[in-house]
């Protein structure tokens, strides 16, 4: 695989998907690679993504930023989760023929479409990005049976201040948990906080570059 970035299209049965391809920078091959998509509001260009993209590759981790077909189509609003993982599911076999095993991870709708769907695809691990544990003000719609039931090492990165599920709320189970301090949904951090975006994005990577050393 060549270093420099690239783009693949993936026919699915929900549509065109797109892979873009940041190839690990250390001697070849990559030990691992880490596959992220965006979540239902978003695309690849959110800052966790792109922070980790420019982070791993020098970690011996090649990263696929995946935008799914509705985000390649240019609709505006994301399909329903079964079509989300139809989606994923078809792209899966472009991620598996690149030879490291593969990471399946996402931000938000992105990261429940990755703990769904890992069992059975034979991910390697899982990466949960600012994991939507509940909608904003209703706890009680709880999605952690989709965290839980993973079946695959499990690593969840979540602002300290996420509407959707602050760190507290996660209940105990087979998973890590790193949080940001006062991040929202995206990771952004008040300025009263102290905290620079530098500073908080320096969290996230580390965490996520320790987890991926310890899965061997």
């Amino acid at each position: 695989m060549s270093r420099q970035p690239r783009t693949q299209n993936v026919t699915t049965d929900a549509g065109e998907a797109r892979i873009t391809w940041v190839p690990a920078t250390t001697a070849p091959p990559p030990r691992l690679v880490l596959a992220v998509s965006h979540g239902a509001g978003g695309g690849i260009e959110a800052r966790d993504l792109q922070a980790l993209a420019r982070a791993l590759p020098e970690h011996g981790v090649t990263v696929a930023l995946v935008e799914q077909p509705w985000r390649v189509a240019g609709k505006k609003v994301a399909p329903a989760p079964k079509t989300l993982d139809t989606g994923w599911r078809g792209l899966w076999p472009a991620l598996a023929a690149a030879g490291p095993p593969v990471v399946a991870g996402g931000r938000s709708a992105g990261a429940r479409v990755a703990c769904r769907t890992a069992a059975d695809l034979g991910a390697a691990a899982v990466l949960a990005l600012s994991f939507p544990l509940h909608p904003p003000g209703r706890p009680e719609k709880s999605r952690a049976a989709e965290l839980l039931g993973t079946g695959v090492p499990t690593l969840v990165v979540q602002g300290g201040a996420d509407p959707f599920g602050r760190p507290g709320e996660f209940p105990p189970g087979a998973y890590e948990l790193a949080e940001i301090p006062h991040g929202d949904h995206g990771f952004a951090v008040p300025k009263r906080s102290g905290l620079t975006e530098e500073q908080t994005t320096a969290a996230l990577t580390d965490a996520v570059v320790k987890w991926l050393a310890s899965l061997g």
